[in-house]
């Protein structure tokens, strides 16, 4: 499997709203001691061994090198390069029509308004792209405009709920890698 974490290249992204995909996927291969080794193409990547009650996976964890609305390029890369259909994909993504620190897994789906998750869907000509959703809210009460927003960074006391959210991520990572999708969204959604 590969699990695939959108975000924005470079230090003035790192913490944006935007680049939740990126620092779940740096939070799980910290937990699970995979370095970022690769770099080629369009893409960063990691590669290991997951302890699963099935037995150990391997896995590869990916961050496009693109900026986000390019996310199809370094995502076909990854099928074409690893030799691996849409249904071996997991990818994370930040979703701000779910409040802060909300997640939601499904197997499939349109890219509902992700300019990311589209550039996916077109790269591939298939919906069928497991994912999980990341909340990160939006303002309420205020008209902002949604690029400004998701590139903007988290205040210390969302930082704060998404340290938790990072951990839920990690988990639901390794339940959909050992279980599967419809356990993971029994469990998590």
């Amino acid at each position: 499997m590969v699990v695939v974490g959108l975000g924005n290249p470079g230090p003035d992204y790192a913490h944006t709203r935007h680049n939740v995909g990126f620092r779940c996927l740096d939070h799980f291969a910290q937990a699970h001691l995979i370095k970022w080794t690769g770099r080629r193409g369009p893409l960063v990547w990691g590669e290991g061994k997951i302890s699963a009650s099935d037995g150990d996976k391997e896995i590869i964890l990916a961050k496009p090198r693109t900026f986000m609305n390019l996310s199809g390029e370094a995502v076909r890369y990854v099928v074409d390069r690893w030799h691996v259909g849409a249904e071996n994909l997991l990818v994370v993504y930040d979703d701000v029509d779910l409040p802060l620190g909300t997640i939601r897994i499904r197997p499939r789906g349109s890219a509902g308004g992700h300019k990311g998750m589209r550039s996916i869907i077109e790269a591939l000509g298939s919906e069928e792209v497991p994912r999980i959703r990341v909340g990160i809210g939006r303002e309420e009460g205020k008209e902002v405009d949604t690029v400004d927003y998701v590139l903007s960074e988290f205040t210390e006391k969302e930082q704060q709920v998404l340290e938790g959210v990072f951990a839920t991520v990690s988990e639901a990572i390794l339940c959909v890698l050992a279980e599967g999708t419809a356990s993971a969204m029994n469990r998590y959604n």
